[in-house]
């Protein structure tokens, strides 16, 4: 694949060459560096994948999918390295990098199979208008802009990469500067693929190179990052009517019920708080049990935490559970909340001390809706559990957030789980686990509130990264053509029974009309018979033109 540390091609940002450097976490050494874009390369990125747009979108879908499909194969050539680069550059073991590799090819492959079938034209029932042909087409964008994370520097840039580009647009990635030696060699995988690397171009540096690609005004941006980054990309989008899809921050809640399996949620509840260190968008950060199983719930929760090891290995076969925070901005966060919540009257059962980059798995307990521990996200390996009465009271502590992101119920009893799921106020709910949901790949997964707008995964995903377009075609309308009935002046009464007939939504409604014109009282009896006659075939005819509006 060839070395990250080579320095790219670039030149200066501010007036001067700057360097971004690639930084492991857990032993603190700089292993390479890559040149930062500078505003006038963005712009440049800019106007050239505007022009490639338009030989991307004139590509057929299955074309598109032949050579993503190269990248899948690529992907699966190269793991090894990938896993080997995203362990120095985050200081995730070499399995988590691994498992972000597997979401991302399982991510690939189901969309390749069904990109054709979710992107094929549809045809659109022409309601009343029978002697009309409509149908909806998917079109690109154009140019996408992407600005990727730094907790999951793979799986959370390559598929929406790969969406925009099933999807006909040509991409403009900023991948995070925290995990800069990713990006670059994310890159040079595209580089690998000479029929797909024109139609993507790989922006790095820090905010300010953020800020140069939403200012280039890109067709439609898609933003992976925490709520403060999320509304300063919207912030600025919208000076140009940009259109903005963001996942965002979560404080995700787990609800123990007094009929859970004890061992389980303590088990599961542990691994969605510290895996990745914490350092996931969808972890546990905030537990609330039932008071008669608190008890027995702290000591399991108390006991799988104590059996994490933490600590960083470049191998393959890594023990340990947990690895470094990836970088100090996030550590000050944690600490603040923790000593905000110390200074609320909150109390540390378990870890709370700090070494460098590494922080001990924390449980936090005496905690309450006061402290930041429970309203911000913390984004680290520090869990808040709350003591709450009942369900009901869960419930209402659970939605308690600006943050709606994701959540999970644990209970024996599935259909009194779902009940409780469906009380919360957020974009994906686990029963009896935590984070599986993000694995799969056909789920829509995204949040409410202050947690994004739009949804990762699935069919939604892909067509988000398109523009819907609907077409009618016809010949001019006949005389008898509902179209030429309500244009026409002089109609007002044929327009009203009609909608009567067709629209009423009783029996009595829908004979209106016919009633109206029986009870006329200058018809003579015999017109009465020919109104008659007329009524019923009207009536006829609303029913078969009921029946013609739902044919497609």
């Amino acid at each position: 694949m060839g070395t990250v540390t080579e320095v790219m091609k670039g030149q200066a940002l501010n007036g001067k060459a700057e360097l971004l450097p690639f930084v492991n976490p857990a032993t603190g050494e700089q292993f390479g560096s890559v040149l930062m874009t500078t505003e006038v390369e963005v712009k440049n990125a800019r106007r050239e994948m505007a022009v490639a747009a338009q030989t991307w979108a004139a590509k057929p879908v299955k074309e598109r999918v032949r050579l993503v499909r190269k990248l899948q194969t690529l992907l699966i050539d190269e793991m090894d390295e990938i896993t080997a680069v995203m362990n120095q550059d985050n200081g995730k073991s070499r399995q988590d990098a691994m498992a972000e590799l597997f979401m991302s090819v399982d991510l690939i492959n189901q969309y390749c199979n069904r990109a054709p079938h979710w992107l094929r034209r549809q045809r659109v029932s022409p309601g009343l208008q029978i002697f009309k042909r409509c149908y909806v087409e998917q079109h690109p964008h154009g140019v996408v802009g992407i600005i990727g994370p730094w907790n999951y520097p793979l799986v959370l840039i390559v598929p929406p990469m790969v969406s925009a580009l099933l999807a006909g647009n040509t991409v403009l990635v900023k991948p995070s500067e925290v995990t800069a030696a990713t990006g670059v060699m994310v890159e040079q995988l595209f580089r690998k693929i000479p029929e797909l690397a024109p139609f993507v171009r790989f922006l790095h540096g820090d905010g300010r190179v953020g800020a140069a690609l939403v200012q280039s005004k890109p067709d439609f941006i898609f933003l992976t990052g925490s709520t403060k980054t999320g509304r300063l990309v919207m912030k600025a989008a919208a000076e140009n009517m940009t259109p903005v899809v963001c996942e965002l921050g979560g404080k995700d809640p787990m609800i123990v019920l007094e009929d859970a399996d004890i061992e389980a949620a303590a088990r599961w509840g542990a691994w969605g708080a510290f895996y990745n260190t914490g350092q996931t968008c969808m972890a546990v950060e905030r537990i609330y049990v039932i008071e008669s199983v608190y008890d027995a719930f702290l000591e399991a929760f108390l006991e799988e935490t104590r059996q994490l090891k933490q600590g960083y290995s470049p191998e393959i076969d890594n023990p340990n559970d947990l690895g470094p925070l990836t970088f100090q901005r996030q550590v000050d966060i944690i600490e603040d909340h923790v000593q905000d919540a110390l200074a609320k009257g909150a109390h540390i059962i378990h870890g709370g001390k700090r070494k460098g980059m590494y922080m001990e798995p924390t449980v936090m307990v005496n905690v309450d809706h006061s402290m930041k521990l429970m309203r911000e996200e913390t984004f680290g390996p520090v869990v808040p559990i709350m003591m709450v009465d009942n369900e009901e009271h869960a419930i209402q502590l659970a939605n308690d957030s600006n943050l709606g992101l994701s959540a999970s119920v644990w209970s024996r009893n599935l259909a009194r789980a779902e009940r409780v799921a469906h009380q919360l106020y957020v974009g994906s709910v686990n029963i009896n686990d935590t984070m599986s949901h993000f694995a799969i790949p056909r789920l829509p997964f995204g949040g409410v509130k202050e947690s994004g707008i739009g949804r990762t995964h699935g069919k939604k995903d892909l067509l988000q990264f398109t523009q819907t377009r609907a077409f009618v075609v016809g010949n001019p309308p006949l005389p008898f053509d509902i179209a030429t009935i309500l244009r026409q002046p002089g109609n007002y009464r044929l327009g009203s029974g009609i909608i009567h007939l067709v629209f009423g939504t009783t029996p009595k409604q829908k004979l209106k009309p016919v009633v109206a014109l029986l009870e006329e009282k200058e018809v003579a009896p015999k017109v009465k018979k020919v109104g008659t006659a007329v009524g019923v075939t009207a009536v006829l005819g609303a029913i078969v033109l009921t029946l013609l509006r739902t044919r497609k």
